[in-house]
This record gives C-alpha cells, structure tokens and sequence, in this order.
C-alpha cells in the first residue's frame, strides 16, 4: 500500500506551484492531483515531476506498506 508522508499539494503551493498553475501549465494533469487529493497511488512520472519541484527523492514523499491482502496475493507472510 503506498501511503503520502506529506501532504503534496501543499508542498508544490509552498513552492509557488498552485493547483491552478499546474493544470494552466500542464506540470501535472488534473486526474493525478485528484488522485493525490484521494490519497490514491500516482505514476511514476507524476511522483518524478513532483521530485524534481520539491528537490527530494521518492521516499521523502511516499511510503510503501504490505497489507496482509497484498501479503497473502504472493503467498508472503508477516
């Protein structure tokens, strides 16, 4: 389960990157900053276009987690 360590779109505002200004200049699309407003997983061209804004690496802003459904999908254990 990917889960946001922070919340992004704050970040992107605090570093002049308004949800406006990315739709009108096409840095992200619409459908991914819903997603991130959902807190639903985002492709990894959007996480390194977020990256390369914030000055950071993917584990700054995501974290990875295994559900025991995702566990028990690949026959992992605890």
């Amino acid at each position: 389960m990917i889960e946001y360590k922070i919340d992004i779109l704050k970040a992107l505002k605090d570093k002049g990157f308004s949800a406006v200004r990315c739709r009108k200049e096409k840095i992200l699309p619409e459908s991914t900053m819903q997603r991130i407003r959902h807190g639903m997983p985002i492709g990894l061209d959007a996480i390194n276009t977020i990256c390369i804004i914030l000055d950071c690496q993917p584990s700054d802003i995501i974290n990875v987690s295994s559900t025991k459904e995702e566990l028990d999908r690949f026959g992992l254990k605890f």
